[in-house]
């Protein structure tokens, strides 16, 4: 039992990092769009820690998450970040 527990885990961790790993790979057709990540969405590091899922608020002017290109402008409260 507490092996099956642990291969779960351990398959759903490297999903999660596989899935991270694109979404910070930064695919064409993407921007990064500021101040639309909710708590623990955002998509990468900033000046207050350096990891992605690390957003401590809702709506962090510098929290980022990729969009399609485009689409930022149309968020409220979306700023691409340069």
């Amino acid at each position: 039992m507490k092996k099956s527990i642990i291969m779960s885990a351990v398959a759903i961790a490297m999903l999660s990092l596989g899935i991270s790993g694109s979404a910070m790979a930064g695919k064409p057709g993407f921007e990064k769009c500021m101040g639309i990540a909710k708590a623990g969405k955002n998509d990468c590091g900033t000046s207050a820690h350096a990891c992605a899922g690390q957003a401590a608020k809702d709506n962090d002017p510098e929290e980022w998450v990729y969009v399609p290109e485009g689409t930022c402008g149309k968020i409220a409260g979306g700023k691409v970040k340069k």
